[in-house]
């Protein structure tokens, strides 16, 4: 699609030894956490973490190499080296004279060597990139020590001149990769992979399967081939792989978001819990580690301990109207990945970038729409069908976004006039309440139209808060063309789900009986949902954004909640240069 950034990239002066052990072990683990300053914690780096922690708690003077001390025993040392312009917190130095020992702990156990346990590679190199800045700080040093926590073992590791070559390179190397500025290529099937604690964000089997997608450049994507199938893929790779990804990521995630709808409520902390009352009396406790994302409609206040808990934990707090309009985040300071939002902004100002995209985006949605009337209308039309397979097909052959735009929205009038035929009002007196002549908004003026209007604004509020936790602009898109206060590309990446999450939770509101005609207000033409009908569709869209779904691609099950995510971060790596297209997610 187009040639890679190359992105000048300023890095400071000093490396740390541990981000040695992190290039030894991955080139593309040591890039996000060192570049881009991304990291993700998992139970071993909690771990690893609070046992450091330990330690730095009980830190304790270094004697001088000159000093002549008798016995050294030094926790939590920290030493840099000009020379080698290395810096290492060293968690025990132990020796005696001028001649000691670095002490690195690790969680897991040594690997089995010839002649019994060894340290494992990055871990020698990180030892060894300690040893050699205790020796630049004028202390002898022939050997380290690496301390398994597993099996309780100390493995020596001689500093000679092999492992200190070996570590010289790797540290020339790791610095060449960070200031070159593109992120090496994951590994393949390695067994490294499922324990990393980037993982998720990392993706490295989703990411080499989607490196292989044909690029539009090189060869138009058909659509609708009439190859005898009803409905053929536009995912397939180019080289016809058949093999099956393992599923690294979790398929759902074990955070929840916490909505707070009540007039008066108020948020507030104690410890790691939040707090919710009404005046006085208690409502609701959830603790700070269970939550995903707090959500308050209306005239709900929250205290600054909440609010200070919150952004320390990186947790986004999402404001709506009482009618659930979406009005804004408080959050952290998030937009950390300066990179990615640098290659957003050039990628936006390039036309023949935001059309590739852009054709995608809009056919994968009418793709969407098309099997949600399939799936669910009672007699879906033929013609409805055939106009909106067409109209796919088309959105992958325009020429400019104006001709695009025109595509969606003849699309979106014939899927829309069909809409009413999924809605099952057994029940007479609800037929009225819930016809559907089409789409309708600011206000909306019927009840079907107030509930698409808040499940579209918390989808757009999903997509905007995993925008600013990628590291994208949320308000600078490729098919939404930017406007003042629009979360253009949130919009963009919605599009596909807008019938797959939010149409079809409104469907199961209605169809299910979750919301009543007493769950309507209206004033003057206007129509909006009372306390109980936002509860209701908001529990219809949280099931379904925890229903599990087939990845078209990637061929595993994953929640719509964790779909959105991949999605974001696959686009992310269109922006980058690392993956030729972007692959629309559409189910079968």
């Amino acid at each position: 699609m187009r040639a890679r950034l190359t992105r000048g990239v300023t890095l400071p002066d000093y490396l740390p030894a541990r981000m040695l052990n992190e290039f030894v072990y991955c080139p593309r683990l040591f890039f996000y956490e060192w570049v881009e300053n991304v990291f993700a914690h998992s139970a071993d780096t909690v771990e690893g973490a609070l046992r450091h922690e330990k330690l730095e708690t009980r830190a304790d003077a270094m004697p001088a190499a000159d000093a002549g001390a008798e016995r050294i025993h030094s926790r939590s040392v920290n030493l840099s080296s000009d020379t080698h312009r290395l810096i290492a917190v060293i968690d025990l130095v132990e020796g005696e004279g001028g001649t000691v020992a670095p002490v690195d702990y690790k969680r897991g156990a040594p690997r089995d060597g010839a002649e019994g346990p060894e340290a494992w590679p990055a871990d020698r190199a990180q030892i060894c990139a300690q040893a050699l800045i205790l020796r630049d700080n004028g202390y002898r040093c022939d050997e380290a020590i690496v301390y398994y926590n597993q099996t309780k073992q100390r493995v020596r590791v001689s500093i000679d001149e092999g492992l200190v070559t070996s570590t010289l390179d790797a540290l020339t190397q790791a610095r060449a990769t960070g200031e070159r500025g593109e992120i090496p290529p994951p590994l393949v099937d390695s067994p490294k992979c499922p324990r990393c604690s980037l993982v998720s964000i990392c993706l490295p089997d989703e990411t080499a399967a989607a490196m292989s997608l044909q690029d539009p450049e090189s060869e138009q994507l058909l659509l609708f081939e009439d190859t005898g199938a009803e409905h053929s893929h536009p995912l397939d790779r180019a080289d016809d792989s058949d093999v099956e990804l393992r599923r690294l990521v979790p398929a759902r995630d074990d955070l929840r978001p916490l909505y707070v709808t009540g007039h008066g409520l108020s948020i507030g902390k104690s410890g790691d819990v939040l707090q919710v009352r009404e005046r006085k009396s208690l409502v609701q406790e959830v603790r700070l580690n269970e939550v995903s994302q707090v959500n308050v409609f209306g005239n709900v206040s929250l205290t600054s301990a909440a609010i200070q808990g919150l952004c320390w934990a990186e947790k986004p707090i999402a404001h709506f109207s009482t009618g659930g309009w979406f009005y804004g985040l408080t959050q952290g300071l998030a937009l950390k990945n300066v990179f990615l939002r640098r290659d957003q902004f050039a990628c936006a100002e390039n036309a023949e970038f935001c059309l590739h995209v852009a054709r995608e985006i809009v056919a994968t949605k009418i793709r969407n729409q098309r099997t949600l009337l399939q799936r669910n209308h009672i007699e879906p039309p033929a013609r409805a069908l055939a106009l909106l397979k067409q109209s796919a097909q088309a959105a992958g052959e325009v020429a400019s976004l104006e001709s695009l735009l025109g595509v969606e929205g003849t699309a979106a009038r014939v899927y829309f006039e069909q809409y009413a035929g999924m809605l099952k009002a057994e029940d007479e007196d609800q037929v009225p309440t819930f016809d559907f002549a089409g789409r309708n908004r600011r206000p909306p003026r019927d009840p079907v139209n107030a509930l698409l209007s808040l499940a579209y604004s918390l989808l757009a509020r999903d997509l905007t808060m995993i925008c600013h936790a990628i590291g994208f602009d949320p308000f600078i898109g490729f098919y939404h063309q930017p406007r003042f206060g629009r979360p253009a590309l949130a919009l963009d990446l919605m599009e596909g789900f807008r019938p797959l999450v939010a149409d079809s939770a409104v469907l199961t509101a209605i169809n299910g009986r979750m919301v009543a005609p007493s769950d309507f207000i209206q004033v003057g033409p206007a129509i909006s949902l009372n306390a109980s009908g936002r509860k209701a569709l908001i529990r219809a869209y949280e099931q379904r954004m925890d229903t599990l779904v087939t990845h078209p691609l990637f061929g595993y099950r994953v929640s719509y909640r964790r779909v959105l995510e991949i999605q974001a971060r696959l686009l992310a790596r269109v922006v980058t240069g690392e993956l030729p297209r972007y692959p629309g997610f559409e189910t079968r």
